[in-house]
């Protein structure tokens, strides 16, 4: 029978104690930025450095009022779907056209200028081409944040895709693997860190977009909100919809955080 040291045990228990520590550490280190934020924010608000700012009090309020309402409520599960359509569909087409354009040096060749093309030109310059061609419903809306998060994603996927180790896909082949084979076992598996970063860039580009669509032929939803209260230059309603926005958006990211350490938990971490 092996003997332990005090020494081993002593490590062993290190060991077995850190993971337990830097999980609560991150969380702590979280909670006291808000903390400061707020309170500088309120700092700044009372002595009145930056001129209209309201109060972290005031916006309270107001978001108290908004909530009672309905108002809070109509208008995020609005831009939610609106961002979640446009977002879904994104990356659903993102996926297949990037390892397409990987593995298919013919793909890449035909497709791979019409997304430089589009990649350069902003998807919030093309919400006036998009009410003009496709009216002022949910279509046009829909369709910038389509683009937003399938320009995001599709380059992930690609670069994922040509970044796979040909070491690994050389060894495969010389175990008799089929394509079929490589690429489920090999090529997907090596990707997914890639795609899970291009759809993480992409849910922030599609909140910036759905908020300017909205500016233009909405009716209901967080960005059409601010567009209203900055008529009236009423800054409380502003800051609850932007405050809405940062935590919808910082909530669905962390969803994405968590399935991206699920799905490659192999990968190395610092």
């Amino acid at each position: 029978m092996a003997v332990i040291t005090p020494v081993e045990k002593a490590a062993a228990d290190g060991r077995q104690q850190q993971p337990r520590r830097s999980r609560h550490r991150p969380l702590v280190l979280n909670a006291v930025a808000v903390a400061a934020g707020i309170a500088v924010w309120g700092v700044v608000a009372a002595l009145g450095l930056v001129e209209n700012l309201p109060t972290p009090t005031a916006v309270a309020q107001k978001a108290g009022t908004m909530i009672s309402d309905g108002t809070l409520a109509s208008d995020t599960f609005a831009s939610l779907r609106r961002v979640f359509l446009g977002y879904a569909i994104g990356v659903a087409a993102a996926v297949p056209v990037g390892f397409l354009m990987g593995w298919y040096p013919t793909v890449r060749a035909l497709v791979e200028p019409y997304i430089q093309f589009f990649r350069t030109i902003p998807p919030l310059a093309l919400i006036p081409l998009a009410v003009v061609l496709l009216g002022i419903g949910e279509v046009p809306k829909i369709a910038v944040i389509f683009l937003a998060s399938f320009m995001a994603c599709v380059l992930s996927s690609f670069q994922g895709v040509i970044d796979v180790d040909k070491t690994l896909i050389n060894a495969a082949r010389v175990l008799g693997a089929s394509d079929r084979t490589i690429f489920a076992k090999v090529v997907v598996p090596a990707s997914t860190p890639f795609i899970l970063v291009g759809m993480r860039i992409g849910l922030g580009a599609s909140w910036a977009t759905v908020v300017a669509a909205e500016l233009i032929g909405a009716q209901e939803g967080l960005g059409y909100r601010m567009q209203k209260a900055s008529t009236w230059f009423e800054m409380d309603t502003i800051f609850v919809s932007l405050i809405t926005i940062g935590v919808l958006g910082l909530i669905m990211d962390r969803l994405l955080l968590l399935a991206e350490r699920r799905l490659t938990g192999w990968q190395e971490r610092r």
